[in-house]
């Protein structure tokens, strides 16, 4: 086993992450597979891989790919980095439980305990950050009754109290939001100047864990038009504008609020690194119409870096062999520099060479 001096000088170079396996319905097992068969994201990161051996087996099967790993049981692994990725089997699924394209208990059950075993290293420092492939929020919450989405389960597994937000991320742009998974109606009532401002620093610190080290964020505004000088609501004009003022009299830049029909067309023009959206949907369709095949899902606010395919469990094209591994790959490659620069900032700030 290799000496903690020369495991911390591997971490430097190579983090280690945790990748959970999701939703075994859908196109998660034949994702990992994928995954673990691409050289440059071996090399981005050393891999502890969670989940049932036979199901990630079953997924190498279908995406026709041949894997090298090192097997151990819950009991056996360590997170001391390796040459070759390690898969902790908690052989918790047998394949012939599998329903593909629906979802199940057993299927959530599955997702839900690789996640929370992800977690627990993490909340340990026995990884760097955490990858999952796709889950199904019907199937988790069979398993898990007070599942609402993943911000809610970490929260709930690791007892946090911070403030913790999903941002989804492509090569050219994030998007943040001020309220989520929230009725539509709820919105305006949610929407406040501390929560926009709030929001604009955890964006800002996300965006340099990322390694943009001068953020620019355009805010949306919540009206047609922006409102359109309170012809159309008053929400820019009494919440917004202001909130943004604060944002930049603290020294953060920030414009807005523009339209949100325009607001990513303005943001890619004009270098805005960030958008910062007023709800859900308003920042995921132009997210997904950019580049469905790449975004990435990142929960920010947490000690440690945490990344996901923006898509969903595909449940419809399971089992073909032609799952798009785009997204995974980002998510994965996000999270790798991510990890590098938390642990480089850990380093600075305790004075450690």
């Amino acid at each position: 086993m290799a000496t903690s001096e020369t495991a911390a000088v591997i971490r430097t170079r190579r983090p280690v992450l945790a990748l959970a396996m999701g939703d075994p319905a859908g196109i998660s097992s034949e994702l990992t597979a994928k995954i673990l068969s691409l050289p440059e994201l071996c090399s981005a990161a050393h891999f502890i891989v969670i989940g049932d051996r036979r199901i990630l087996e079953e997924g190498a099967l279908i995406a026709k790919v041949t894997l090298d790993l090192d097997y151990r049981t819950a009991d056996e692994f360590s997170t001391e980095p390796a040459g070759r990725p390690v898969f902790v089997d908690l052989g918790h699924l047998d394949p012939a439980d599998v329903t593909r394209g629906e979802a199940t208990l057993a299927g959530g059950t599955f997702a839900t305990e690789n996640f929370r075993f992800a977690l627990h290293l993490a909340n340990e420092g026995r990884v760097d950050g955490i990858c999952f492939t796709p889950f199904n929020k019907k199937a988790m919450r069979y398993a898990y009754p007070g599942y609402d989405d993943e911000i809610r389960f970490v929260s709930d597994v690791l007892s946090f109290s911070g403030k913790m937000r999903e941002f989804n991320v492509l090569e050219r742009i994030w998007n943040a939001r001020v309220t989520s998974h929230i009725p539509l109606s709820a919105v305006s009532g949610h929407i406040s100047q501390d929560a926009i401002l709030a929001e604009v620093e955890l964006t800002a610190a996300c965006l340099r864990l990322a390694g943009i080290d001068e953020p620019k964020i355009a805010v949306a505004g919540l009206n047609p038009h922006a409102g359109d000088g309170g012809s159309f609501g008053l929400e820019e004009i009494e919440i917004i504008e202001p909130a943004v003022a604060r944002a930049k009299a603290e020294g953060y830049a920030v414009e807005g609020p523009f339209p949100a029909d325009t607001v990513f067309l303005r943001a890619l023009k004009e270098g805005f690194h960030a958008v910062l959206t007023m709800y859900h949907d308003q920042g995921q369709i132009a997210m997904k119409m950019m580049g469905f095949d790449k975004g990435v899902t990142m929960m920010g606010g947490l000690p440690f870096p945490l990344c996901t395919p923006a898509h969903g469990t595909a449940y419809d094209i399971a089992g073909h062999g032609i799952a798009d591994v785009g997204a995974s790959r980002e998510a994965v490659l996000l999270a790798a520099r991510m990890a590098m620069r938390q642990a480089s900032l850990n380093r600075a700030s305790q004075n450690i060479d």
